[in-house]
């Protein structure tokens, strides 16, 4: 297998190997780190986030559990490659139509990028591994424990959910922002404003970050890649896919599912529901939590993960 070596690097107390593999027809940018030896842990970030949403202390913590990371970045963000095969759409009037269970054309679903995902830890020889998936990342998470039992063992769904159509929406002013990104030529301060101001309304309660780290990573984040016609293909391809629940009942991996009970995004009934139909599964509502992954709450939150990859 061929590995490019990425465009980006960043130095924390990590040191990250990265690379560019080719994966599902898609070139998939990735990092890796930990012992060479150490637990493989798969790590899928959400919708229009990067690798490096995976925070530093995150990945530092669960290193020092001795887990071997893997983190990438998903189809049409971060480095990797596009996912547009030209279809174009409304996600709104497509929401509707998935609703009323009509059928929706997409240039990919979850599904697809399930199947990024297995090719890639094929791609990088890791046959079975821990899986830890956020938000979006949560629902491709559950998706490979269903259909590729035999390389999941553990699965971690974090502020995630079944994407059933009825389940409680999210804000109204966090969907308005969602549904009307920024074109690919707005100027770096807009972007990154209009990052902050989303983060800002999706955050933590209990654990706010200052301006200045909300400013720090929405600058790291435009810097390294700028592509909001790519999360909207992300978007439209949740829609597309609908509800994943008839996949979510047949997960037999041990399960954690952790949710914020302060989540105006992907309501807490969303991680309600996956514990409720993932027979193996343990529920933790972190109360004070939103939409993100605090600092505050790291130490909490990898001794879920650590704790749950103890049950396999």
């Amino acid at each position: 297998m061929e590995h490019i070596a990425a465009r980006e690097a960043h130095r924390t107390a990590l040191s990250w190997t990265s690379g560019i593999t080719r994966a599902n027809g898609i070139d998939l940018a990735w990092e890796q780190a930990g012992p060479e030896h150490g637990e493989p842990l798969v790590l899928i970030m959400g919708l229009g986030r990067q690798l490096i949403s995976w925070s530093d202390p995150l990945c530092e913590a669960l290193v020092s559990r001795g887990f071997r990371l893997t983190r990438f970045d998903n189809r049409d963000i971060g480095l990797s490659g596009s996912g547009d095969r030209g279809v174009r759409f409304s996600l709104l009037k497509d929401s509707l139509r998935k609703k009323v269970g009509l059928p929706v054309e997409a240039n990919y679903t979850l599904h697809d990028m399930t199947d990024d995902t297995v090719q890639l830890m094929k791609a990088l020889e890791l046959p079975r591994a821990h899986v830890v998936g956020a938000s979006m990342g949560g629902m491709i998470a559950q998706l490979l424990a269903a259909k590729f039992p035999s390389r999941v063992r553990s699965l971690t769904s974090i502020m995630s959910s079944t994407n059933h159509p009825w389940l409680p929406a999210p804000a109204l002013e966090i969907m308005r922002l969602l549904v009307e990104p920024l074109p690919r030529d707005a100027p770096r301060d807009l972007a990154v404003a209009h990052a902050m101001r989303i983060n800002r309304m999706i955050g933590s309660p209990r654990y706010p970050k200052t301006e200045a780290t909300l400013r720090s990573e929405a600058e790291r984040a435009y810097d390294r890649a700028f592509r909001p016609d790519g999360g909207s293909r992300q978007s439209h391809a949740i829609a597309a896919t609908g509800s994943i629940e008839p996949f979510v009942r047949q997960i037999t991996a041990p399960t954690a599912v952790i949710h914020g009970d302060a989540d105006r995004l992907v309501r807490p009934a969303g991680g309600q529901r996956s514990a409720k139909l993932i027979r193996t599964s343990t529920l933790s509502m972190i109360e004070g939590m939103g939409h993100d992954l605090p600092d505050g709450l790291v130490s909490p939150i990898v001794d879920l993960i650590a704790s749950n990859a103890a049950r396999a």
